[in-house]
């Protein structure tokens, strides 16, 4: 049997490779990250792959063979969704009309939340930390390294996120990140097409 102190780690590495080898996450990290706060960003990815990975951990065997033409179908419409709240959300213009701050912030939330969470199901993290659940039946140690694995990748593509914002202006950015999120749908509706 494998104990905790093992699984931790070995999930950690196993799902970290697997993302950055096979996900399309670190685009849309780094494109909401220039779009919307960091924090808001990261508490959207937190909750999302966290709830991802558990839903891994628990139903292991079932997500190895989830990756579907219908899973590519709800990823594609997902960043669609993503890329017209982005574009629509104009931060300099919340003040201007009068909208309360909690409205931009909920639309904020929603779009980063939507792209984290209804998008690529059955990815190569989740399949590797389900693999490894069901090889070491350690579920609770498999999810912590594995959520830690994406909180990790996510603290990457952030950065880059944070220097690209710094230094373009707030309609480039907007625009930018609109664009990779239809770019990521275009990619997901393809693969839907090929399953």
């Amino acid at each position: 049997m494998t104990s905790f102190v093992y699984i931790v780690p070995l999930a950690f590495w196993t799902v970290l490779i697997a993302e950055l080898v096979g996900d399309k996450v670190i685009y849309t990290l780094t494109s909401l990250t220039m779009r919307f706060r960091a924090g808001l960003v990261f508490m959207a990815f937190a909750l999302a792959s966290s709830a991802k990975m558990l839903v891994a951990v628990l139903l292991g065997s079932f997500v190895v063979r989830f990756q579907s033409h219908w899973t590519y179908l709800i990823s594609g419409v997902a960043f669609f969704i993503s890329a017209i709240l982005i574009w629509r959300d104009e931060p300099g213009e919340a003040v201007a009309d009068d909208r309360p701050k909690s409205e931009s912030w909920t639309k904020g939330a929603l779009a980063c939340f939507a792209a984290f969470f209804l998008t690529e199901w059955g990815d190569p993290g989740q399949i590797s930390a389900a693999a490894l659940v069901l090889k070491s039946h350690m579920v609770l140690g498999t999810w912590l390294g594995g959520t830690m694995a994406l909180m990790a990748k996510g603290a990457v593509a952030m950065t880059i996120g944070l220097k690209i914002r710094h230094r373009l202006p707030q309609r480039t950015l907007r625009l930018l990140a609109s664009a990779s999120c239809c770019i990521l749908g275009l990619l997901a509706l393809s693969q839907s097409m090929l399953a």
